[in-house]
């Protein structure tokens, strides 16, 4: 059974950071391409950041210089430093793998994000 779980959420001022974390297990982690979302309230969950096995990244327009995306295989764990944060940053951040062979994938359950101004 794959499982997912986030971590390093909460609450920051505005230009401050933070980082979350995933980790993922039940599965062979290097097989997927593995991303960040986010869903603010009253919007769509949008896409922020990913980075496949190979360590290609892309990024939303909106985050591109604020924020990084990486990961351990070793670890099974994707991370996001996001920095310069801005109070339309605010959202729930969900994890998310996908595989590479049949697009199956799979979710976190959320961490809540807060930005102040």
């Amino acid at each position: 059974q794959v499982q997912l779980v986030e971590s390093g959420g909460g609450l920051v001022q505005a230009g401050g950071s933070l980082k979350l974390a995933c980790a993922a297990s039940g599965t062979i982690f290097g097989f997927y391409v593995t991303g960040w979302y986010r869903q603010a309230p009253g919007k769509q969950r949008e896409s922020v950041a990913s980075i496949s096995s190979l360590g290609t990244t892309n990024y939303a327009d909106s985050v591109k210089g604020r924020f990084t995306i990486s990961r351990d295989n070793g670890k099974s764990t994707v991370y996001l430093q996001m920095n310069s944060l801005k109070p339309e940053d605010t959202a729930v951040y969900y994890c998310n793998i996908r595989r590479s062979s049949d697009l199956r994938e799979y979710w976190g359950q959320g961490t809540q994000v807060t930005v102040s101004s």
